[in-house]
């Protein structure tokens, strides 16, 4: 008689109303079976993430503070821009909005945190990243060079975009609301063939609405974003993607500081002129190819080309008289052309050696970026007198950008970056799980100066450790060490490269799966640190841009994050982050000081309750709260921003295909600081009462 195989069997989560992973192994050769299953309700709550790993792991057994903002949340608080998304999640706020280029996030008390889509990095100052396309938003907290090469300590954002479905789906919106916003938006997917094998997704938006700045130059963008689908086989398969944008918006440099406060002024006021703008677009080309040599084995290979475009013209502000209350403005213009090459491919592999199972990651991954014309101009000479207070717009004609002096001049600049990386997570026992990789990464850029070419060439071997003890199904402990890397393209007033900076995290936490599943709760303790930190040289005016390396900066906290179903039809999103920054060590007589924009204690919560039935059903009704507690402007700590508590309701219905809905943000149109630079200029207020209204139809 034959002998039989043993079967394993582990439930990975048991969520009420939503996917139930179960996996059954052979004791020598582990076959896994996938079974996923949405009913209604569950909406806010996805068990597993790539993000944290780069393979499809559950997030109970990731041992990193990770958070997942999915779909359901967007439309339940019609979100639009990533930064009102990542209030969902602790201790992530909006760092700076570049002049009005970008968003850039601070996470962890760290700027300029890392964007992804799909694994790909986006550049800093690429725009507003669109979300149209985005099914769900993953925030992986801590080093992430591991994975991801060079990258803020703080942690990266990933933008999962929405993938072909082998079955019909279309759904059209429309949007509505004050400040003269209109947005349409479109997505449509389903099968080009009979048999399923090629499948296509369109997803397209235009918006336009008038800034709540004094611009007479509204905001518009164009986006379109086709994906093709070919299952070559039962094994192999193949995604192709483009994504278009086109934007126009005004090139907003806030307002200033004045002593240790912000200038009293109306959140409209804009130190510029009127017609300040930028253009920019972008066009994305890639693939994505897959294919399983077996139940275990498979190799994934993607590739990505970003052609980018943006330019500018405004008259930006560098000064203040704080006794006139003058601002000194120049008159500027600028373009940037890039273009970014990026693969990665990587093998997954699960295998056993005894009793002990392994799930082998072994990746290479290579980036190109060419910058072939990058140059600002700028003109100092001095303007008429221009009042913060009582500005009077179009007193000196703007002049022809081409007759402008050239301020400086980065064009023909080229970086390539090669990354070799491997982990392996292992099932020491069925509730042990180790987790070890570590990445090589090997940089060298070659940029102009003052009419020659530096070159810079960096090394870094970037480790990670994890473990994750599960003493129940429902309770994940956790604890993990891991670096980053991340080259300073900034130079000094000689025109050299300063060291790269690095960075170094401890954690320890839990994932705690509350009421059947339904609910779950992460706590995390982390201490990170910075080194080699790039700050702007005092001898010089900051937006000389010239930089040295600082000391050290540290950043340790709590973060607390729930999320889940309470009640049939009752949601909720809560979080909570007590971070506690100081410059630990410096040159330029900042140490002790805390890091510019972050507050010691922040919460966010958001609430929605659907009746379930009676005439009534289809109804319903949420709230939210956010609250920043008081923060530096810069890391001088020269200026403070105010705390602020923001008031936020939804009112919808949803009858069978049908839903209509009113959002309302910061309901009592509170003042506040959205953001600062690190300086006492470009401080930028955070929007008045808005409200949107929406239609959207699914068939």
């Amino acid at each position: 008689m034959s002998q039989v195989p043993e079967l394993k069997y582990h439930q990975v989560g048991n969520f009420y109303g939503c996917r139930t992973w179960i996996e059954y192994g052979l004791r020598q050769s582990k076959i896994e079976v996938v079974v996923t299953q949405t009913q209604e309700g569950e909406r806010y709550l996805v068990p597993n993430a790539t993000t944290g790993t780069r393979t499809d792991t559950p997030l109970r057994d990731t041992p990193q503070s990770i958070q997942v903002i999915p779909r359901e949340v967007f439309e339940d608080q019609q979100v639009n821009r990533l930064s009102d998304a990542l209030r969902n999640v602790s201790g992530v706020f909006l760092g700076s909005n570049i002049g009005g280029f970008g968003q850039e996030i601070s996470s962890r008390g760290f700027n300029r945190t890392t964007i992804l889509r799909d694994g790909f990095r986006q550049p800093a100052n690429s725009g507003f990243s669109e979300l149209a396309n985005i099914e769900r938003v993953e925030v992986l907290k801590g080093p992430s060079s591991v994975l991801f090469g060079r990258a803020e300590p703080g942690g990266i954002v990933n933008l999962v975009s929405k993938r072909p479905l082998s079955e019909p789906f279309y759904e059209l919106e429309f949007e509505v609301g004050n400040r003269a916003f209109f947005q349409p938006r479109i997505d449509i997917t389903g099968p080009l063939t009979s048999d399923n094998i090629l499948l296509y997704r369109l997803n397209a938006l235009y918006s336009r609405e008038d800034s709540f700045r004094d611009f007479d130059q509204e905001l518009e963008r164009f986006f379109v974003a086709p994906a093709l689908t070919w299952n070559i086989s039962e094994k192999t398969n193949l995604t192709a993607s483009l994504q278009y944008i086109d934007s126009e918006l005004p090139a907003d440099t806030g307002i200033v500081a004045s002593s240790n406060e912000v200038i009293d002024v109306p959140r409209s006021r804009n130190l510029g002129e009127l017609e300040d703008i930028i253009e920019s677009s972008s066009l994305q080309v890639s693939y994505d190819f897959e294919h399983r040599f077996s139940d275990n084995w498979k190799v994934r290979n993607a590739f990505r080309f970003l052609q980018e475009e943006e330019s500018f013209n405004s008259a930006f502000v560098f000064g203040f008289d704080n006794d006139s209350g003058n601002v000194f403005r120049a008159f500027s213009s600028g373009i940037e052309k890039r273009d970014t090459y990026e693969i990665q491919t990587n093998i997954v592999g699960k295998f056993a050696t005894g009793p002990i199972d392994h799930k082998l990651l072994f990746g290479v991954d290579y980036t190109r970026e060419e910058i072939p014309e990058r140059a600002v101009s700028a003109d100092f000479t001095p303007l008429p007198p221009f009042n913060a207070f009582a500005p009077v717009y179009g007193l000196t004609p703007r002049p022809d950008p081409s007759t402008v002096p050239l301020f400086f001049d980065e064009s023909a600049t080229t970086r390539d970056t090669v990354g070799i990386y491997i982990q392996d997570q292992i099932d020491i026992l069925d509730n042990l799980i180790l987790l070890l990789g570590g990445r090589f990464d090997f940089f060298n850029q070659d940029a102009p100066f003052r009419g020659t070419v530096r070159n810079q060439y960096e090394e870094a071997f970037s480790p990670r450790l994890g473990l994750v003890y599960q003493p129940i199904q429902e309770v994940s402990l956790y604890t993990s060490y891991s670096r980053s890397f991340l080259p300073n393209f900034r130079t000094n007033s000689s025109g050299e490269f300063i060291e790269p900076e690095k960075g170094e995290q401890f954690e320890v936490g839990s994932r705690v799966e509350l009421l059947e599943g339904r609910f779950v709760a992460n706590l995390a303790f982390f201490h990170l640190t910075k080194q080699n930190v790039g700050v702007p040289d005092p001898n010089f005016p900051p937006f000389f841009g010239f930089a040295i390396a600082s000391g050290e900066q540290r950043s340790q906290g709590i973060e607390l994050d729930l999320s889940g179903k309470i009640l049939p039809g009752w949601d909720l999103i809560a979080n909570y982050a007590y971070l506690d920054t100081e410059i630990t060590e410096d040159n330029t007589g900042l140490e002790g000081n805390r890091l510019f924009g972050v507050p010691e204690h922040s919460i966010n919560l958001w609430s929605v309750y659907e009746i379930q039935s009676g005439d009534l059903q289809g109804l319903n009704f949420g709230i939210g709260f956010n609250f920043v507690g008081e923060r530096f402007g810069d890391n001088a700590n020269s200026f403070e921003l105010d705390s602020y508590f923001l008031t936020n309701a939804v009112i919808a219905y949803r009858r069978d295909n049908w839903r209509v809905g009113l959002n309302f943000r910061n309901i009592f149109d509170v003042y506040y600081i959205d953001s600062a630079a690190n300086s006492r200029i470009a401080v930028l207020p955070g929007e008045g009462f808005t409200i949107i209204g929406s239609v959207s139809i699914e068939f």
